[in-house]
């Protein structure tokens, strides 16, 4: 009987080496690892290195420490100072191997160390370890890197029991599915980790330190932040999405202002225009909140208006009055001539 091989190690490796011999020889032996499928990318120095992670961010850094200019360490201590980018794994390749070094790199969070010359064994071995540390710990959505669906349940019934005020945003894209069936998975994953940074960037600006930012997975994001701040950042990412997101197409499709996609759903072959972004804001002010699954219910009930609009749009849970809407479950009963309006 034939038993299926199994599944290869996946995982997206940043090397950052001013050596192009060390920089060719790592990206070989990472690429020609059995059993795993690496997608390897290289910069010469700390500051590309920096900015490759800024554009698209790594699963894993390989981080030499000697460097002109911008040296590993310091590229290091910028890494991990970033909420967005402080859990990337770093390991760093050296030539120094005395405990003051080792230290010196731990007390900047390095995740481990690689001494130079190395054997692609001991490489591979500790790349391994590091990716499957980092997903485990975090419970996290894969191509993130953010917190997944464990993690945001925990952060949002931890308020919930300490009777902290929040802003709960659910933040989901429209035409995701078409855009992915269209450029592929591989340009719909980088939208996917282009919105993640975005929201980073927006809690940075508008946010406060505690705000949450995570990943249901697919198109589907949340963040967590106070109700004072809640339509500032909503607000904020609205615009920079929609000003950005046009660099996801390619120009022809920009041009033409659709891409045109066999739809399952829909039946036939059927135009779709440039992505947008729901934003639904469920807060606790006004509301006894006591369970994770009434948010669930309010931000059901505000999805329903957020995709009968056109484009990107902010729904907040609020009437013009300024009273909370609420779920259907929760809504006072009618005298059954017609459902309560809301």
């Amino acid at each position: 009987m034939n038993q299926s091989s199994p599944t290869p190690e996946t995982g997206r490796i940043l090397v950052i080496e001013d050596d192009p011999k060390l920089r060719f020889i790592l990206e070989k032996q990472l690429s020609d690892a059995k059993d795993a499928q690496y997608e390897v990318r290289t910069a010469e120095d700390g500051v590309r290195g920096l900015q490759e992670v800024r554009r698209d961010a790594p699963e894993l850094i390989l981080l030499d420490v000697m460097m002109p200019g911008l040296d590993g360490y310091e590229v290091c201590r910028q890494l991990k100072a970033n909420p967005l980018t402080s859990r990337i794994p770093i390991i760093f390749l050296t030539a120094k191997s005395t405990f003051e070094d080792r230290i010196h790199g731990l007390e900047l969070y390095a995740d481990d160390y690689i001494t130079k010359p190395w054997a692609q064994s001991e490489l591979l071995f500790r790349v391994r370890n590091q990716l499957k540390t980092r997903r485990a710990q975090l419970q996290s959505n894969a191509l993130t890197g953010l917190p997944g669906n464990v993690l945001i349940e925990t952060e949002l019934s931890r308020r919930i029991a300490q009777g902290e005020k929040f802003a709960f945003l659910h933040i989901d894209l429209d035409y995701f599915k078409a855009y992915n069936d269209y450029y592929g998975y591989a340009r719909g994953d980088a939208v996917i980790r282009f919105v993640a940074a975005l929201l980073h960037e927006q809690i940075q600006r508008y946010g406060i330190v505690g705000d949450f930012v995570g990943h249901i997975g697919g198109d589907d994001f949340v963040v967590i932040t106070m109700p004072d701040r809640a339509q500032l950042v909503a607000d904020a990412v609205h615009a920079s999405f929609d000003a950005r997101i046009t660099e996801h197409y390619d120009d022809l499709d920009l041009k033409r202002g659709h891409i045109t996609v066999l739809s399952s759903r829909q039946g036939g072959i059927k135009k779709f225009g440039m992505m947008s972004i729901t934003i639904l804001i469920v807060s606790n002010v006004g509301r006894d909140i006591q369970h994770s699954a009434q948010v669930s219910d309010i931000a059901k009930e505000l999805k329903k208006k957020g995709k009968a609009m056109v484009g990107s749009v902010v729904v907040p849970d609020r009437r013009l009055d300024g009273t909370p809407i609420m779920p259907a479950a929760e809504l006072p009963a009618s005298d059954g001539s017609e459902p309560p309006a809301c």
